[in-house]
This record gives C-alpha cells, structure tokens and sequence, in this order.
C-alpha cells in the first residue's frame, strides 16, 4: 500500500510538473492514478470548470463536471478542479482538455495527450537446445512448448518470449554479444504477436532460424532483448545461451597400403596414406598394434627401408576440433625376410641355363658341318 501510494504521489508531482511546464504529453504507468492539474481553476468551489476527454471509452467527447457522475470510478473532479484517474488503463489513452473560469472571470484551458505504458516481464528463451549443424538451416528458437526428439528432427533452439507489455515493443536478437540482423539467407526471423483481448496487453514472441558456416565458431552464444514502444525507456536483455555447432560427419577414414598386399621384403620400402575428407583443419594420428605412435600429426608414413619390428597393425585417427575423432580400419603389413639358400639356388640355375644353351648351340653346329660335308662330298662324286 505504501509503495502504491509513493508511486501515485510520484504520478501526481510528474502530471502537475508537466502541466506547469507547458508539457502536454503525459506517459502513465497501467494500473497506477494519475491526477490532471487544471489551470486557472478556483483551489476551491465553487468554480467554474469543465473536463472534456475523448479516449478508448468514450464514442466521442465525454464531459465531466465538479458536481460528479456515473463516471467516478474511472475519472472525477477532484475540490480543486483538478482530474483523478484511480487506475489508468489502456482504454485511457486519448485527449483530456479542461476550461476553467477564475472568479475574475479569465478563462483558461488545458490540453493533456495522455500515453500509457507497461513494462512487460524479462523476456526469456524458452525451449533452449544445444547443439545446431553447420551449413544446416537450425532454429534458434521453436514454438512454445513444443516437444522435439532426435537431434536429426529438431529444427529449434528455443523461443524468445515476452509478455504483459504496452505498447507491444519489439525483440532484437544478438549473436555472441553483436545485434544480429536477419538477411533472409543465413539468419531469418519470424515474429508473432498477440494482444490480450480483457487487458490489452501484448505477448510477442520470436524464432530465430540460422545457418552456421562451416569452420566457424564452435561454441557461438545467443541472447534476446525486449526494445519498448516508448522513448526513454531501458531494454530488457535475456540471459544468453551458448550452443555447440557441429560439422558434418566425414566420409569414412581409410588407410591404403603401397604395396598393395601389404608384404614388404625386409630393406624394402612401405607407403601408408590416411586418406580423409579434404579438411584443412583435420589432424592424422597414428596407431600400430593399438598403441599411439608418438610422432607429429602427418598423412603419410613412408618407410625406405623396413625392419622386422616395422610388421604389424596400423591405423590412423582423424581429428576434428567440431566432431569427434574417426578411426580408421586397422590394415596388416607382413615383412618377408629373404632364405639362407635362395642365392646360392638361382646361381646353380643359371649356371645350368647357360650350359643347357652351349651345349645346343654345339649341337646344332655339329649338325650344320655334318650337312655341309655331305653336301660337298656329294659335289665331288658328281665331279
């Protein structure tokens, strides 16, 4: 009652203060009295004084005198001329014109353009969600009280919600602390307001549709706050919410082995590459026989000339600071090692090749002196 009363003083001292002053707008907070100074009337009766207003629920100019009327619950003179209004609503907003006659006969007139107002609760984001794709368009906020499931179906992050002000106001939204403007592409807005039909008040609410770039900040954060329709007046800001952006999954990691069998004779060479989706930000880790190999970050192993503790498993892990590390299939890599007796077998070999050749070729010489002495022998019998 006390707080009430001290607002309703404070209402009072800003209406006579705006009336001397020679300001005729006057701002009056919903639900609060608010008193109308008339000038030049008589601080006691009689006096000669009329009240005209045409506001919200008056059809047209609506008089009001000293004497009293049906309309003291909603407007009356007060003993000194001046207008009390207990309650001020949003019907209340309009004109208020008053004309007094000093008992010298002056006559004075004031005019007042009243405006109300109501400070609407803290706006709020309703429905929160946590996490939104990169290059997928995700809403920031959804409709109240909307229940979503999977992440792969859910299109919302939250609602933006302020109710009970007057006028309706309107909802910004930030980005990482930045005000946020809709460009239809990347960030898009859809608004919806709605005016209680008894009081008057309105209810607005906002959805925020965004599409992440890829490779853009992992963790960006979101806040909404609520402008008022009137000058002066402080916006109200929500607590922000930080979301987590993820990429899109990669194509499987694969691991190819050059050569293609995986068997390397010992001294000879091996290429294992981790082929992965062309990310620059992607780091390769490898892993022989399920331990880490403690070498930097790289593509390629290449070994010029392999040893026998080279033979194992491997497997690389692709890593991503936006979606969790891949794996890839473990491939085998056996390291033959050369027989004892294999030289010396290939030398007996050839060896025994290039005898088997001399002994043909003397072969077929034998064979061609045989037909060339026949043929001269039979050369000389004819002679």
């Amino acid at each position: 009652m006390a707080a009430g009363a001290a607002a309703g003083a404070w209402v009072l001292v800003l209406s006579l203060w705006g009336a001397v002053g020679g300001d005729r707008n006057i701002t009056a907070r919903i639900g609060k009295p608010l008193v109308l100074n008339c000038r030049g009337a008589p601080k006691k009766p009689p006096q000669q004084l009329e009240w005209k207003l045409n506001t919200g629920r008056t059809e047209a100019w609506k008089v009001l005198s000293p004497q009293g009327g049906s309309w003291d619950s909603v407007a009356r003179v007060l003993p000194n001329g001046s207008l009390l209004l207990p309650a001020v609503g949003v019907q209340d907003e309009g004109t208020f014109r008053c004309r007094a006659t000093s008992r010298k006969g002056k006559e004075t007139r004031s005019a007042y353009q009243v405006r109300v107002y109501q400070t609407p609760e803290k706006p709020e984001i309703i429905n929160p969600a946590s996490e939104l794709m990169a290059g997928v368009p995700n809403k920031v906020v959804g409709e109240r009280g909307e229940v979503e499931s999977s992440p792969e179906e859910r299109k919302g992050v939250g609602t933006c919600v302020s109710e009970g002000g007057y006028p309706a106001g309107t909802l910004n939204w930030h980005s990482n602390g930045k005000p946020l403007i809709p460009d239809g592409k990347g960030t898009s807005v859809q608004e919806e307001t709605r005016r209680h039909p008894k009081t008057g008040l309105f209810t607005l609410q906002s959805e925020l549709t965004v599409i992440p770039a890829q490779g853009g900040a992992p963790h960006p954060t979101f806040s909404c706050s609520f402008r008022p329709g009137l000058p002066r007046r402080r916006a109200l800001h929500t607590a922000p919410i930080q979301l987590t952006v993820w990429e899109p999954v990669p194509p499987e990691v694969q691991v190819m082995v050059q050569p293609e069998d995986g068997k390397v004779v010992l001294g000879g060479t091996l290429t294992l590459t981790c082929e992965t989706p062309a990310q620059s930000s992607l780091q390769i880790h490898w892993i022989k026989d399920g331990i880490p190999l403690h070498i930097p970050p790289t593509p390629v192993l290449l070994f010029h000339k392999v040893k026998l503790e080279d033979q194992g498993t491997y497997s690389c892990v692709a890593t991503h600071p936006s979606h969790e590390p891949q794996e890839s299939p473990a491939v085998h890599v056996i390291i033959d090692k050369p027989i004892a007796g294999s030289v010396e077998g290939q030398g007996l070999g050839t060896v025994a090749l290039a005898l088997g050749i001399l002994g043909g070729l003397g072969i077929a010489a034998l064979l061609i002196g045989a037909i060339m002495w026949r043929r001269q022998r039979h050369r000389r019998e004819e002679r």
